[in-house]
């Protein structure tokens, strides 16, 4: 595949992503939303209809990765890297137009929560944040949530019984079989029921960086910080996580 085809594919396929999974968290979140207060469980659902949607559209072009935590995860395992800017640089910009474009879509309840007598913070809808802060303990959370996605992606590849063919280079674990960009999706569900209390589940640091720097530039009314303290967890975590997977996974299988 071409670097165009990486960079448009992983473009559309991310922003599908943060469009539907941070529209999930504005529609629970908002005032004046008909899903305000739906709960964890319509979040992490949220977030895996969200995977399954970015994935199956990038696939063709890209594979799908939507993750720099899953690209590296690959390349370690593969030894191919010569793609992992394009992958990134297309992750990156797609996180950050999703971001934009779920404002856009909840662009009067953005105006009128600011209003209300009890407006809620914004930032979680485009951003993790934990509800301990304790660097150390989210730092390794998050590394553990991200090897509980990224080792099994890469054995998904590898996997005949689930339907998945041998698939080599960067195309490698989502691309290739229909299954396996839905088993991921539901895997991205139970990582957030089990794993995404402490932080968050950020897993990806293109999902978490490209949408605080929307949140941050955004003419939100009454947005408050963009945590910017904290911001360096999600991004640092994931990518850790991405590679002790590939390590472990290249070592083991």
């Amino acid at each position: 595949m071409s670097n165009g085809n990486i960079v448009v594919g992983e473009v559309i396929g991310t922003a599908l992503l943060i469009l539907l999974g941070a529209g999930v968290c504005a529609a629970v979140t908002l005032n004046f939303s008909k899903a305000k207060g739906a709960g964890w469980v319509v979040i992490t659902f949220g977030w895996g209809f969200a995977v399954l949607a970015g994935a199956y559209t990038a696939a063709p072009l890209s594979g799908g990765h939507l993750n720099p935590a899953v690209t590296l995860g690959l390349a370690v395992d593969t030894g191919v890297w010569s793609d992992v800017t394009w992958y990134i640089l297309g992750q990156m910009t797609g996180a950050f137009l999703g971001a934009v474009l779920t404002w856009l879509v909840y662009y009067a309840q953005f105006r009128a929560n600011a209003d209300a007598a009890h407006a809620r913070p914004t930032l979680g809808i485009f951003a993790t944040g934990p509800e301990i802060r304790h660097p150390v303990a989210n730092l390794v959370t998050e590394i553990i949530a991200t090897v509980a996605l990224v080792l099994p992606v890469l054995a998904f590849a590898r996997n005949d019984g689930i339907g998945v063919g041998q698939v080599t280079g960067q195309a490698a674990g989502v691309y290739g079989s229909g299954i396996s960009i839905l088993l991921v999706s539901l895997l991205v569900v139970g990582i957030g029921m089990s794993l995404g209390g402490p932080t968050g589940y950020a897993i990806n640091p293109a999902r978490d960086l490209g949408p605080r720097i929307a949140h941050a530039l955004l003419p939100i009314p009454n947005k408050g910080t963009s945590d910017w303290g904290y911001a360096w967890v999600p991004v640092a975590g994931p990518v850790v996580g991405g590679l002790l997977a590939g390590l472990v996974f290249n070592a083991a299988f």
